[in-house]
């Protein structure tokens, strides 16, 4: 079982729900409002005073939990959806999850997913 977390651009949102939503296999997912602080452009990614404009730099999180055969489908329709070829497009993160239970029914593992 894995969690996706991806940082994407909030005028990608809607795209990317309905790249989602024609999914057979959508195992729902939470968004959330983010602040980001993107890499920096000097010499090594170093951060040069210029870069932080906390106006320009708000992004989305979107959270979701799959079983691992459905992993490679969501992370492509992320990219997909969300990608503008631009700087500060955003990322896309697979981690192992442990367990995990569904609060309201019990069920456990990919059962909860």
């Amino acid at each position: 079982m894995k969690q996706i977390t991806a940082i994407l651009q909030p005028h990608r949102l809607e795209k990317l729900e309905e790249a989602l939503h024609r999914l057979p296999h959508l195992p729902g997912f939470t968004v959330f409002k983010a602040h980001g602080h993107p890499r920096g452009h000097g010499t090594g990614h170093a951060y040069i005073a210029d870069e932080w404009d906390p106006d320009h730099h708000d992004r989305l999180v979107l959270l979701m939990f799959c079983a691992d055969e459905h992993v490679a489908e969501l992370m492509q329709t992320i990219e997909k959806a969300a990608r503008t070829g631009q700087s500060g497009d955003g990322i896309v993160a697979v981690t192992e999850v442990v367990d995990i239970v569904r609060l309201h029914s019990g069920e456990r593992g990919n059962d909860a997913v």
